[in-house]
């Protein structure tokens, strides 16, 4: 299965409902309506509320394609990582969000180092700002295939060409893989390419 192979798909697709004015009691009314409801993401920021529905076939299979790539990535480096899937994140009276992905490094903590969001219809509420009271290290977007980082710093997040967690990972060549037609194949082919940069770098 491949990205392409969704577009003649007749399932719906995803679309957003934006709601002002909801009080932080009236959102928990709301999320406690939808408890059980899978194809529902909803989003909280200061009084905005987004509901998406349905999260589709697509955004979840673009959502493991990079969960697996990084995976592999972290394998081949070393690098001791603990996946925290999409649990909703919450800053009581403010802020609630649900990442697609999230993965702590190097030790399990309550709070992950590495969000992912995968964006095919946008909305309104700015998610830097849904993560950032949980002081989130670094939150990645996947959107219309293409790949943004931002890392925290001072209290901001700002856009990075490296990860902080993964300062090796060409983020241009993940990217590649990625959008590959074939999650199997992007597998395998992101592997070899991550043995010959290996064997490159210890010629050199």
């Amino acid at each position: 299965m491949n990205l392409s192979s969704f577009t003649n798909r007749s399932s719906p697709p995803e679309t957003i409902m934006a709601l002002g004015g909801i009080s932080w009691e009236r959102f928990h009314q709301i999320e406690s309506s939808f408890d059980g409801v899978d194809s529902i993401k909803l989003t909280y920021l200061t009084g905005e509320l987004e509901i998406m529905s349905p999260v589709g076939e697509e955004h979840e299979y673009v959502k493991s394609t990079i969960g697996t790539l990084l995976e592999a990535f972290m394998r081949k480096a070393g690098i001791r990582f603990y996946r925290r899937g999409g649990f909703t994140l919450k800053k009581k009276g403010y802020a609630s969000g649900e990442p697609d992905e999230s993965y702590c490094i190097g030790t399990n903590k309550k709070v992950p180092d590495v969000v992912i969001e995968v964006i095919f219809t946008s909305g309104s509420v700015d998610k830097l700002e849904v993560y950032k009271p949980q002081k989130i290290p670094e939150v990645w977007f996947w959107k219309a295939n293409q790949l943004q980082v931002f890392h925290l710093t001072e209290g901001k997040y700002e856009p990075v060409s490296r990860s902080q967690f993964f300062p090796d990972l060409d983020l241009e060549m993940l990217l590649h893989y990625i959008n590959y037609p074939d999650q199997y194949d992007a597998v395998l082919a992101f592997q070899a390419a991550l043995r010959d940069e290996n064997s490159v770098s210890s010629q050199s």
